[in-house]
């Protein structure tokens, strides 16, 4: 695939609906993604969020709306340019998968909810990619409206990532009434934030780091509020935030803080951001932390980047797992390569759906056994447990479900996957990634380039040589079972 000429990343963050398109440019030195346009929208999903956990109906709305002017930008963008990415509000909504069927009309590409780790590590790559890091390694925190998140690395390379949950908006609601400050509830909100960093900052502070970055909105806010009112020399620093402490708190209320860069849409949730940060400066031991602008949406142009130039960091994260969990990677690939000639036939690769359906059969073969480093019985269950759970960095929430469900459906009993797949070609990869491992049961190699599958109606047929059939009885019994299993939901499979 040639480099694309024009990237597009949307980032749907909790407080903030973000689209940047970038424009790549080869040069000797490498390839780099330059921005060209951006479009940034105050959406403030994570206050819709109920008791129930539920977004309510006017925060949807805010978010409909705004993605249906991000459409409109996108408008004549190849699905294959565009990657959208949902961030902590839609990881913990139990109505977030109804709001996406809407969600993806509006925006016109499809939207991926992505794991707290999977986030940190697209913003270290947008910070790695857009900022300069000196030597050593670097520490970068990035306080979102709902979760954040905090990563070690050196050079381009992230080594310790973690996700919090706590950010401006929700921190601002739950501390900060209607915006009012005082000395009880700023305490209260830094001491909930220390708790939760509790949990991670030993870890950190062992590890340690040269230089400290902090990334998107309430770093890049706190900065400029900071220098702009003659707080801080540059960036952020200890004693400009307990200078900004005093401030807020003589104000009493954020709407009645008079200062230089505070801008509108940044008042409602500073008391919250504010407190996360002083949180942080506390239990990380910060003296300063340097602000860039480089954050998740950057991130996602450079991975998109990496996939157009076949450096996909799924396919990295496979054979990490593959290592990791002792897979048998020469069975893997038999399987891998016999399912991927059985569908083939049957889907148009031009179609980014069906190259989906094919990348993720490749996935789904390479790892369908990770569950017997686990146990054998019930292996299939374990590997799908693994495939769903797993921090597995590349991957969308919704790309771990899709091969857990084809790992899990790779032998047994099909009525389990019942409601769960509904997709005719999600059905042909299951079939696909079946017949390939029961023809390669016995984990040798095997002449299969007889073996062809055709599709007919909401039916299949197997075509294979009749000697090959007589020279494996055990495989063609199987065969004639595996038949009878699809019959029990409806799906014909013929062998011929």
């Amino acid at each position: 695939m040639p480099v694309p000429e024009l990237l597009a990343a949307v980032d749907l963050g909790s407080n903030s609906f973000r689209l940047l398109i970038g424009r790549v440019v080869k040069t000797p030195a490498g390839t780099q993604v330059y921005p060209l346009d951006s479009l940034k929208e105050t959406v403030r999903l994570a206050s819709g969020l109920t008791k129930e956990k539920k977004l309510d109906a006017e925060s949807q709305q805010r978010a409909l709306i705004v993605l249906e002017r991000f459409g409109d930008r996108l408008g004549g963008f190849p699905p294959h340019m565009v990657r959208a990415v949902a961030t902590n509000t839609l990881r913990v909504a139990k109505n977030a998968r109804e709001f996406l069927v809407k969600a993806e009309a509006m925006l016109g590409f499809p939207i991926e909810v992505i794991a707290g780790r999977e986030e940190a590590r697209l913003i270290y790559t947008g910070v790695a990619n857009t900022a300069p890091l000196g030597s050593g390694s670097t520490l970068v925190v990035d306080i979102g409206g709902g979760s954040t998140e905090f990563i070690i690395g050196e050079g381009h390379e992230p080594r310790l990532m973690e996700s919090l949950f706590m950010g401006c908006v929700s921190y601002s609601l739950k501390f900060f009434p209607n915006g009012e400050i005082d000395k009880q509830n700023l305490k209260q909100a830094e001491l909930a934030a220390q708790k939760e960093l509790e949990v991670i900052a030993r870890d950190y502070l062992d590890a340690g780091w040269q230089n400290a970055i902090g990334s998107s909105g309430t770093a890049r806010a706190l900065g400029e509020i900071l220098e702009q009112n003659g707080l801080a020399s540059q960036g952020i620093t200890r004693d400009g935030l307990a200078a900004l402490r005093e401030l807020m708190l003589r104000a009493g209320n954020a709407d009645r803080l008079k200062l230089e860069a505070l801008k509108p849409d940044r008042i409602p949730v500073l008391p919250g951001g504010f407190a996360i940060m002083s949180a942080v400066f506390k239990m990380l031991d910060l003296e300063a932390l340097a602000v860039t602008d480089g954050a998740l949406r950057q991130g996602v142009l450079y991975d998109l980047l990496g996939r157009t130039e076949h450096h996909d960091m799924r396919d990295v994260t496979i054979g990490q797992f593959t290592h990791r969990y002792g897979v048998d990677r020469a069975q893997s690939r038999r399987v891998a390569a016999l399912a991927h000639d059985l569908l083939r036939p049957s889907i148009d690769p031009a179609r980014e759906a069906d190259a989906e359906i094919e990348r993720r059969l490749h996935w789904a073969a390479m790892l369908h056994e990770i569950g017997l480093s686990i146990s054998h019985a019930g292996y299939h269950k374990h590997s799908a447990y693994i495939l769903s759970y797993a921090d597995m960095p590349g991957f969308s929430k919704m790309d771990q479900s899709k091969i857990a469900l084809m790992a899990l459906g790779h032998t047994g009993k099909l009525t389990k996957l019942a409601g769960a797949v509904e997709d005719p070609n999600e059905w042909l990869a299951v079939l696909c990634l079946r017949i390939a491992a029961l023809i390669h049961r016995r984990r040798t190699d095997l002449d299969v380039s007889q073996l062809r599958l055709e599709r007919h109606g909401s039916g299949f047929t197997l075509h294979a040589d009749a000697a090959w059939l007589a020279d494996h009885p055990l495989t063609e019994f199987n065969l004639r079972q595996e038949a009878a299993e699809w019959s029990r939901i409806g799906i014909t499979l013929d062998l011929a």
